[in-house]
């Protein structure tokens, strides 16, 4: 009888304990848009709400970087925040603040950058559109240009195409271009090598208003919150020409961005999100009117090499070509 009795409630033990797993599994699977890379460093950023007051000097969200960088012949990143009543200034060297890992057949230098961009800016009549901009648009805490979803001409078969689905980002989302200037095209802020632990604001769009992280606050004071998601739906194939694979068609959920990717936040303030695995990853459009740069960070991404080494050729001024006729 006790034989029996054993035999009937072990396989009930495991099937109970095996739910149980499953139920733990499953509530932690609403994380699975910030994916960590494979480094998997521990990080609380994916539970940062917390960040610098709208139209106040963010100077307190930029970590210090200086103990760090990309290797032991690479210079430390080098960032510098001021503020006046009415705007920001940040310059950078652009270098990361962890290990380089090659993505592109260009190699990592300092840079020159000067940011300037509006304390307290206003949304504009329309938005505009980054559909056809190759170059920097925004920039982040930790001192690193943000370009859009869009990649160069060059390799051909990829003209145009989302450079993060095709594999060409680094564990952090980003890569070198041709002028040896590293960028992100998307941010996995999640792992905590990539050093976005500091507050829920990730960086700045060069309209002036904040990047937060994927977490979104539903009332003032936090206390429920869901995951921000694309509002873009793919209809056709990305690796080249992505802007033409995807149209925006939103959404009711309550995370659901607008089609510049940001929504307006429960204290009445306009922000964008970070979607790092849902086009258009950071921006989609620019929600104020943009800043003129000036010098180097107002450059336009120069023709790109070929992904595997191959020489780009100079493409003429004007937004990209359409697809090839089929």
């Amino acid at each position: 009888m006790r034989n029996r009795r054993s035999a009937i409630l072990l396989p009930l033990l495991f099937v109970l304990l095996a739910g149980a797993i499953a139920c733990a599994s499953s509530s932690t699977d609403s994380t699975s848009d910030t994916p960590t890379s494979t480094t998997t460093a521990a990080s609380n950023a994916s539970l940062l709400t917390t960040h610098p007051a709208f139209g106040t000097c963010p100077d307190s969200a930029f970590p210090d970087l200086s103990a760090t960088s990309a290797g032991a012949n690479y210079a430390a990143p080098k960032v510098t925040v001021t503020c006046t009543d009415s705007e920001v200034t940040v310059t950078s060297n652009n270098m990361i603040s962890y290990e380089f890992v090659s993505k592109t057949p260009n190699p990592l230098a300092p840079q020159n950058f000067t940011w300037k961009i509006p304390l307290k800016p206003t949304k504009a009549s329309a938005p505009t559109s980054i559909e056809n901009r190759l170059g920097t648009l925004g920039f982040t805490v930790t001192g690193i240009a943000i370009y859009g979803p869009t990649e160069g001409p060059m390799p051909a078969a990829e003209a145009y195409g989302d450079p993060v689905g095709n594999g060409l980002m680094d564990y952090c989302g980003g890569h070198t271009g041709p002028s040896s200037d590293y960028h992100y095209h998307t941010i996995i802020y999640t792992d905590a090598v990539c050093n976005f632990e500091t507050s829920q604001l990730v960086g700045f769009a060069i309209d002036g208003f904040p990047i937060y992280n994927s977490v979104i606050c539903l009332n003032t004071n936090c206390s429920q919150t869901t995951l921000a998601k694309s509002g873009y739906t793919k209809t056709g194939d990305s690796k080249s020409y992505v802007w033409k694979a995807y149209s925006f068609s939103g959404g009711t959920e309550p995370g659901t961005l607008d089609a510049c990717n940001g929504r307006i936040e429960a204290d009445g303030t306009y922000a964008y999100h970070l979607t790092p695995t849902q086009f258009p990853y950071i921006l989609g459009c620019l929600t104020g009117t943009a800043t003129s740069q000036t010098g180097s960070a107002a450059a336009q991404m120069p023709p790109m090499q070929g992904q595997q080494g191959q020489q780009g050729q100079q493409r003429p001024p004007g937004p990209p070509p359409g697809p090839p006729a089929r």
